[in-house]
């Protein structure tokens, strides 16, 4: 669901930055070729105040759902499983430490060792099992450098660093 309001903000967004590219391009392309002068134009607060009210306007019509989002996103409720990732140099390791305490790593698969199905630099030997229609908490770390933990589908991109821990959630 939360990727699902990513995509609606973002094309909320380009909606309104589209009409401004063409209000924009229309009234540079009337200016270029109208060879009349309006004296009230020249000299009216009438039309400083429009131009200086109208993108005050647009930017909270950007503002109020990206504000909204951000908030959803960063909203944890009562999760029903924890999900440890930890990253290392060329693989992540996960632990499952609400039940039984289950550890293991997950390596890229060789490319002679993968099937015609598998996407090549994607699929893994130990792939993360999460329980659908569960609120699950992610928190990531890492053991040595900086990593980028993310599964693009659910709207989830967390920044592992090393001694910090990061969290997030989702619900599949």
């Amino acid at each position: 669901s939360l990727m699902e309001q990513l995509t609606f903000f973002h094309d909320h967004t380009v909606m309104i930055l589209s009409m401004i590219t063409i209000m924009v391009a229309y009234i540079m392309m009337t200016l270029t070729k109208n060879s009349y002068i309006n004296r009230y134009l020249l000299e009216g607060q009438t039309i400083e105040l429009i131009w200086t009210v109208m993108p005050a306007i647009t930017l909270i019509f950007i503002a109020l759902p990206s504000l909204r989002l951000l908030y959803m996103i960063d909203e944890i409720n009562n999760p029903s499983i924890t999900l440890k990732v930890i990253g290392h140099q060329w693989y992540w390791s996960y632990e499952y430490s609400d039940f039984s305490n289950t550890e293991f790593d997950s390596y890229m698969k060789p490319v002679n060792e993968m099937n015609k199905n598998e996407i090549r630099l994607l699929d893994v030997d130990n792939r993360t099992v999460i329980p659908m229609n569960t609120q699950a908490r992610v928190v990531v770390t890492a053991a040595d450098v900086l990593h980028s933990w993310a599964v693009p589908a659910l709207g989830i991109k967390i920044d592992a660093v090393p001694g910090r821990l990061n969290q997030g959630t989702m619900n599949i």
